[in-house]
């Protein structure tokens, strides 16, 4: 597809989703890390769409919001009444009058939808057609619009459920109710689109027949049934989720990871994953992670908003928390928290520890229950422990402190203040020994029992 042709996605994202049974309008559900509207942008612009305009209900900031977080000059349209898709559209005629080469139809719900596919629609449209239509090969069609095609194999008509006949109800080719269409000619056709059907409403399907009684061709751009999924209600969130952690497993593992159990590990949409890494059994990813070569993550882990470097070794059963950033070789082990720190080359932590908004040098080791204490209720403090130093295992660190390089913690401290470098520091009361009080206690404890 040539590059130089410009286009614009209208984004229908005014659904309420009634049937998902929730506060949040429908477009902000999430799948894979992301929500459904983020979902679609992304495959938009990645597609090489240089505008979009979404479509958003009555007193939707939040859903304008999103879309602006995804593409900061997104435009955005309102529908105040709900009157089929072709009038949603129209909701947007200021930015289609604007001109574009490519005008792309796309649904918020519908957030499986890949680059490719789009780029598909848009090539159809380079080759002349006034319309392209992307349909699948339903399993079980009921419910869609059918895709109609004459001998020559050409589209001719879309034919919604209720409005079809027996003949017409018998076909499996369905339409997946997204579309391109020619931007010279798109505004024209819309605005031609009647509601003289069943529903009384005005369907962007009819623009089949319009172009072809215009004389324009209209053509079908074939995607797998799992690209058009629409998400309605929770049950389909799930099945849509299903089908994209499947993709990001593929992709992952064809880019040189090794999963032990994929189906048991979850990713994000833009979890960055590097060559011969190993993920085991029951891994959670969430958004914002970055895993590069040779790293691996145990089994039970949790991991957002955080970076792992190069031959890192992660749990098992560890949290990385946004913001933690593990440099070559550092290892975070079993049960241990890491949040808004840095932990250098070579650095250890290896088990039930809390490190948040520290700095650990390299090939520190941080003995286990050692716990950094960043928060005095009001304010948060950062603490830092220098290269090759040691802390004692039990510790903590009250922040702000800094422990220097090459200094020692005794197990059991509570640091309040700056270590200097290669000094020991012993934070705790001077242990002291009673002999034979242990018997004595016995006895006398006996005693008060026999007298009950």
């Amino acid at each position: 597809m040539p590059t130089e042709r410009s286009a614009l996605a209208i984004v229908l994202a005014a659904g309420e989703g009634t049937r998902m049974k929730s506060d949040r309008p429908k477009a902000l559900h999430e799948v894979a890390g992301r929500s459904m509207l983020a979902n679609v942008l992304s495959s938009a612009l990645k597609a090489g769409v240089g505008r979009v305009a979404v479509i958003v209900g009555p007193e939707r900031d939040d859903v304008g919001a999103e879309a602006r977080r995804c593409i900061p000059d997104a435009q955005m349209f309102v529908q105040n009444e709900r009157r089929g898709t072709a009038h949603a559209v129209l909701a947007a005629r200021a930015a289609i009058a604007e001109g574009c080469d490519d005008l792309i139809v796309l649904f918020a719900d519908t957030p499986l939808l890949t680059a490719p596919t789009i780029g598909a629609m848009r090539a159809a449209i380079a080759e002349g057609a006034a319309v392209a239509v992307l349909g699948f090969e339903a399993y079980n069609p009921f419910g869609y619009g059918r895709l109609l095609r004459d001998a020559a194999g050409r589209l001719v008509a879309i034919r919604e459920e209720k409005d079809a006949s027996e003949e017409e109800r018998a076909v499996t080719l369905c339409n997946g109710g997204l579309m391109a269409i020619d931007g010279a000619h798109a505004l024209r056709l819309i605005e031609k689109i009647d509601n003289k059907n069943a529903k009384g409403e005005f369907y962007l399907t009819d623009i089949v027949e319009l172009a072809r009684a215009d004389g324009r061709d209209a053509k079908v751009v074939i995607a797998d049934e799992s690209e058009v999924l629409g998400v309605n209600d929770r049950i389909q969130l799930s099945q849509a989720e299903a089908v994209a952690q499947a993709r990001l497993r593929r992709a992952a593992m064809a880019g040189g990871a090794t999963m032990i159990a994929p189906e048991t590990v979850f990713l994000s949409a833009d979890t960055q994953i590097g060559r011969d890494v190993t993920i085991e059994p029951h891994v959670v990813i969430g958004p914002g992670v970055t895993i590069a070569d040779g790293a691996v993550i145990h089994s039970f882990s949790h991991l957002e908003g955080a970076s792992v470097g190069k031959g890192a070794t992660i749990g098992p059963f560890a949290r990385l928390r946004p913001g933690a950033a593990l440099a070559e070789k550092a290892k975070v082990g079993n049960f241990v928290e890491i949040k808004n720190a840095t932990v250098a080359r070579g650095a250890k932590v290896n088990h039930l520890t809390y490190i948040g908004d520290a700095d650990i040098g390299a090939n520190a080791n941080i003995g286990a229950g050692t716990i950094t204490c960043n928060y005095d209720g009001f304010l948060k403090y950062r603490t830092t422990i220098g290269e090759n130093a040691f802390i004692g295992s039990n510790s903590s660190l009250v922040a702000p402190v800094t422990i220097g390089q090459g200094a020692y913690v005794g197990s059991g401290s509570v640091i309040t203040k700056d270590v200097a470098p290669n000094s020991l520091a012993v934070a705790r009361g001077r242990q002291t020994e009673k002999a034979g009080w242990a018997a004595s206690f016995r006895v006398a404890q006996a005693a008060k029992k026999a007298k009950r």
